[in-house]
Protein backbone atom coordinates (compact mmCIF):
# COMPACT_ATOMS: atom_id res chain seq x y z
CA UNK A 1 0.00 0.00 0.00
CA UNK A 2 0.98 3.32 -1.02
CA UNK A 3 2.44 5.95 1.94
CA UNK A 4 2.91 9.82 1.86
CA UNK A 5 4.73 10.87 4.66
CA UNK A 6 5.62 14.77 4.83
CA UNK A 7 8.66 16.21 5.28
CA UNK A 8 9.21 19.84 6.85
CA UNK A 9 11.95 21.97 5.15
CA UNK A 10 12.97 25.66 5.30
CA UNK A 11 10.56 27.62 7.05
CA UNK A 12 7.79 26.63 5.56
CA UNK A 13 7.93 23.83 3.20
CA UNK A 14 6.50 20.24 2.61
CA UNK A 15 8.36 17.54 0.82
CA UNK A 16 6.34 14.85 0.11
CA UNK A 17 7.84 11.40 0.16
CA UNK A 18 5.78 8.97 -1.81
CA UNK A 19 7.24 5.35 0.05
CA UNK A 20 5.77 1.83 -0.58
CA UNK A 21 8.23 -1.62 0.68
CA UNK A 22 11.81 0.13 0.74
CA UNK A 23 11.21 2.23 -2.57
CA UNK A 24 10.41 6.10 -2.58
CA UNK A 25 9.54 8.98 -4.42
CA UNK A 26 10.07 12.45 -3.70
CA UNK A 27 8.01 15.24 -4.83
CA UNK A 28 9.97 19.02 -5.11
CA UNK A 29 12.95 18.33 -2.70
CA UNK A 30 14.18 21.87 -1.92
CA UNK A 31 16.51 20.69 0.57
CA UNK A 32 18.39 17.34 0.57
CA UNK A 33 18.95 16.97 4.05
CA UNK A 34 16.09 16.74 5.25
CA UNK A 35 15.00 13.81 2.48
CA UNK A 36 18.43 11.84 2.97
CA UNK A 37 17.51 11.92 7.05
CA UNK A 38 14.01 10.19 6.56
CA UNK A 39 15.26 8.04 3.55
CA UNK A 40 18.02 7.13 6.19
CA UNK A 41 15.75 6.71 9.08
CA UNK A 42 13.23 4.73 7.31
CA UNK A 43 15.88 2.05 5.60
CA UNK A 44 14.76 3.65 1.98
CA UNK A 45 15.75 3.69 -2.04
CA UNK A 46 14.90 6.62 -3.91
CA UNK A 47 14.28 5.98 -7.34
CA UNK A 48 12.38 9.23 -8.71
CA UNK A 49 12.25 12.41 -7.89
CA UNK A 50 8.86 14.65 -9.19
CA UNK A 51 9.74 18.42 -9.76
CA UNK A 52 6.23 20.56 -10.34
CA UNK A 53 8.18 24.16 -11.29
CA UNK A 54 12.07 25.75 -11.03
CA UNK A 55 11.64 27.78 -7.74
CA UNK A 56 14.66 27.43 -5.37
CA UNK A 57 12.88 26.05 -2.62
CA UNK A 58 11.21 23.27 -4.62
CA UNK A 59 14.46 22.20 -6.65
CA UNK A 60 17.59 22.89 -4.25
CA UNK A 61 18.03 19.29 -3.32
CA UNK A 62 18.03 17.49 -6.30
CA UNK A 63 21.88 18.05 -7.53
CA UNK A 64 22.73 16.15 -3.74
CA UNK A 65 19.66 13.83 -4.07
CA UNK A 66 21.20 12.80 -7.29
CA UNK A 67 24.59 12.47 -6.19
CA UNK A 68 23.48 9.56 -3.25
CA UNK A 69 21.18 7.90 -5.94
CA UNK A 70 22.73 8.47 -9.30
CA UNK A 71 20.05 6.02 -10.46
CA UNK A 72 16.93 7.85 -9.10
CA UNK A 73 14.99 9.76 -12.46
CA UNK A 74 14.34 13.57 -12.55
CA UNK A 75 10.93 14.34 -13.91
CA UNK A 76 9.80 18.00 -14.42
CA UNK A 77 7.80 20.39 -16.76
CA UNK A 78 8.42 19.77 -20.42
CA UNK A 79 8.56 23.73 -21.23
CA UNK A 80 12.39 24.39 -20.36
CA UNK A 81 13.62 26.66 -17.86
CA UNK A 82 17.33 27.35 -16.79
CA UNK A 83 16.94 26.25 -13.75
CA UNK A 84 15.09 22.92 -13.61
CA UNK A 85 17.16 20.04 -13.52
CA UNK A 86 14.74 17.94 -15.78
CA UNK A 87 15.81 14.49 -17.04
CA UNK A 88 12.57 13.05 -18.18
CA UNK A 89 10.19 16.40 -19.57
CA UNK A 90 6.58 15.96 -19.04
CA UNK A 91 3.74 17.05 -20.86
CA UNK A 92 0.25 18.22 -20.24
CA UNK A 93 -2.01 14.45 -19.94
CA UNK A 94 1.05 12.31 -20.20
CA UNK A 95 0.69 9.37 -17.70
CA UNK A 96 4.02 8.49 -16.05
CA UNK A 97 4.18 4.73 -14.41
CA UNK A 98 6.37 4.69 -11.15
CA UNK A 99 7.07 0.83 -10.81
CA UNK A 100 8.90 0.40 -8.10
CA UNK A 101 5.69 2.30 -6.06
CA UNK A 102 2.82 0.20 -8.10
CA UNK A 103 1.40 3.41 -9.34
CA UNK A 104 1.17 6.09 -12.17
CA UNK A 105 0.39 9.26 -12.28
CA UNK A 106 -1.64 12.21 -14.71
CA UNK A 107 0.18 14.84 -15.74
CA UNK A 108 -1.61 17.96 -15.52
CA UNK A 109 -0.35 21.58 -16.84
CA UNK A 110 -1.73 24.19 -14.21
CA UNK A 111 -0.02 27.52 -15.34
CA UNK A 112 0.13 30.72 -13.25
CA UNK A 113 2.24 30.95 -10.51
CA UNK A 114 5.00 29.99 -13.52
CA UNK A 115 5.12 29.46 -17.30
CA UNK A 116 5.92 25.79 -17.24
CA UNK A 117 4.11 24.66 -14.02
CA UNK A 118 2.86 21.10 -13.40
CA UNK A 119 1.17 18.89 -11.04
CA UNK A 120 0.63 14.98 -10.95
CA UNK A 121 -2.34 13.91 -10.12
CA UNK A 122 -3.51 10.46 -8.97
CA UNK A 123 -4.75 7.67 -6.64
CA UNK A 124 -7.27 10.07 -5.30
CA UNK A 125 -3.84 12.96 -4.64
CA UNK A 126 -3.10 15.76 -6.62
CA UNK A 127 0.64 16.82 -6.04
CA UNK A 128 0.21 20.71 -6.72
CA UNK A 129 3.40 22.66 -5.97
CA UNK A 130 2.55 26.43 -5.74
CA UNK A 131 -0.85 26.66 -8.06
CA UNK A 132 -3.64 25.77 -5.13
CA UNK A 133 -2.93 25.66 -1.42
CA UNK A 134 -4.85 24.85 1.65
CA UNK A 135 -7.08 28.55 1.53
CA UNK A 136 -5.27 30.19 -1.00
CA UNK A 137 -3.16 29.87 -4.14
CA UNK A 138 0.39 30.68 -5.71
CA UNK A 139 1.21 34.59 -6.39
CA UNK A 140 1.35 34.93 -10.48
CA UNK A 141 5.12 35.40 -10.54
CA UNK A 142 5.39 34.92 -14.26
CA UNK A 143 1.80 33.76 -15.40
CA UNK A 144 -1.18 35.60 -16.00
CA UNK A 145 -4.30 35.84 -13.88
CA UNK A 146 -6.43 34.48 -16.84
CA UNK A 147 -3.72 31.44 -16.63
CA UNK A 148 -4.40 30.54 -12.92
CA UNK A 149 -7.82 31.13 -12.96
CA UNK A 150 -8.24 28.49 -15.57
CA UNK A 151 -5.80 26.04 -14.05
CA UNK A 152 -7.67 26.42 -10.53
CA UNK A 153 -11.12 25.47 -12.96
CA UNK A 154 -9.25 22.99 -13.80
CA UNK A 155 -8.43 21.57 -10.41
CA UNK A 156 -11.86 22.28 -9.40
CA UNK A 157 -13.44 19.17 -12.09
CA UNK A 158 -11.58 17.17 -10.05
CA UNK A 159 -13.45 14.50 -7.74
CA UNK A 160 -14.34 16.44 -4.60
CA UNK A 161 -12.39 14.08 -2.47
CA UNK A 162 -9.04 14.44 -3.97
CA UNK A 163 -6.62 14.85 -1.67
CA UNK A 164 -4.64 18.18 -1.74
CA UNK A 165 -0.89 17.92 -1.21
CA UNK A 166 0.41 21.74 -1.85
CA UNK A 167 3.80 22.94 -1.17
CA UNK A 168 3.78 25.22 1.84
CA UNK A 169 2.15 26.08 5.23
CA UNK A 170 0.35 29.10 4.63
CA UNK A 171 -3.65 28.31 5.88
CA UNK A 172 -3.69 30.14 8.62
CA UNK A 173 -2.88 33.39 6.85
CA UNK A 174 -4.68 32.26 4.01
CA UNK A 175 -7.87 31.45 5.54
CA UNK A 176 -7.41 34.76 7.70
CA UNK A 177 -7.76 36.55 4.43
CA UNK A 178 -10.25 34.42 3.40
CA UNK A 179 -12.41 35.27 6.31
CA UNK A 180 -12.08 39.07 5.36
CA UNK A 181 -13.90 38.33 2.10
CA UNK A 182 -16.48 35.87 3.63
CA UNK A 183 -16.79 36.72 7.34
CA UNK A 184 -20.25 34.99 7.52
CA UNK A 185 -19.05 31.69 5.58
CA UNK A 186 -19.67 29.29 8.65
CA UNK A 187 -17.56 26.02 6.73
CA UNK A 188 -14.91 29.17 6.73
CA UNK A 189 -15.24 29.27 10.49
CA UNK A 190 -15.02 26.01 11.78
CA UNK A 191 -12.29 25.25 9.28
CA UNK A 192 -10.03 28.61 11.01
CA UNK A 193 -10.86 26.69 14.16
CA UNK A 194 -9.64 22.94 13.33
CA UNK A 195 -6.30 24.71 11.78
CA UNK A 196 -5.48 27.03 14.66
CA UNK A 197 -5.83 23.48 16.75
CA UNK A 198 -3.48 21.57 14.78
CA UNK A 199 -0.99 24.48 14.70
CA UNK A 200 -0.92 24.96 18.58
CA UNK A 201 -0.11 21.45 18.67
CA UNK A 202 2.88 21.94 15.83
CA UNK A 203 1.02 19.45 13.38
CA UNK A 204 0.83 20.52 9.08
CA UNK A 205 -2.98 21.27 8.21
CA UNK A 206 -1.80 19.27 4.82
CA UNK A 207 -3.30 17.42 3.18
CA UNK A 208 -6.52 19.16 2.38
CA UNK A 209 -9.59 17.70 0.30
CA UNK A 210 -10.96 19.65 -2.64
CA UNK A 211 -14.00 19.10 -1.16
CA UNK A 212 -12.93 21.56 1.96
CA UNK A 213 -11.10 23.90 -0.78
CA UNK A 214 -14.31 24.41 -2.30
CA UNK A 215 -16.45 25.14 0.56
CA UNK A 216 -14.05 27.64 2.28
CA UNK A 217 -10.98 28.69 -0.73
CA UNK A 218 -12.15 31.64 -1.70
CA UNK A 219 -9.49 31.62 -5.08
CA UNK A 220 -12.08 28.86 -6.04
CA UNK A 221 -15.11 30.41 -5.21
CA UNK A 222 -15.07 33.62 -7.92
CA UNK A 223 -18.54 32.23 -8.90
CA UNK A 224 -20.17 33.09 -5.15
CA UNK A 225 -21.90 36.41 -4.96
CA UNK A 226 -20.51 36.95 -1.63
CA UNK A 227 -17.30 36.90 -3.03
CA UNK A 228 -17.89 38.72 -6.26
CA UNK A 229 -19.36 41.65 -4.31
CA UNK A 230 -16.08 41.54 -1.82
CA UNK A 231 -14.03 42.52 -4.86
CA UNK A 232 -16.10 45.02 -6.31
CA UNK A 233 -16.56 47.02 -3.23
CA UNK A 234 -12.71 46.69 -2.10
CA UNK A 235 -11.55 47.70 -6.31
CA UNK A 236 -14.37 50.09 -6.33
CA UNK A 237 -15.63 48.84 -9.85
CA UNK A 238 -18.14 46.45 -12.06
CA UNK A 239 -16.46 42.76 -12.10
CA UNK A 240 -17.77 41.44 -15.45
CA UNK A 241 -16.15 38.16 -15.21
CA UNK A 242 -14.85 35.82 -12.73
CA UNK A 243 -11.39 36.04 -14.33
CA UNK A 244 -11.45 40.11 -12.66
CA UNK A 245 -12.62 39.02 -9.19
CA UNK A 246 -10.04 36.75 -9.28
CA UNK A 247 -7.59 38.81 -10.24
CA UNK A 248 -8.76 41.49 -7.71
CA UNK A 249 -8.28 38.70 -5.19
CA UNK A 250 -5.28 37.80 -5.96
CA UNK A 251 -4.02 41.63 -5.91
CA UNK A 252 -5.25 42.33 -2.17
CA UNK A 253 -4.08 39.41 -1.11
CA UNK A 254 0.04 40.65 -2.44
CA UNK A 255 -1.03 43.38 -0.99
CA UNK A 256 -1.42 42.20 2.85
Amino acid sequence: MLQIVTIPARQDNYIWLLKKGLHAVVVDPGHADSVLERLNTLGLTLDAILLTHHHHDHIDGVPQLLAHYPDAICYGPALEHPLLPTQQPLHNGQRIVLDTLDISLEIMALPGHTREHIAYYGHGALFCGDVLFAGGCGRLLDGTPEQMYDSLQRIKQLPPETRIYAAHEYTQSNLAFCQRVEPDNAALTDRIQSVSKLRRQGLPTLPSDLATELATNVFLRTQMTSVRHWAEQNAYCECKSEIHVFAILREKKNNL
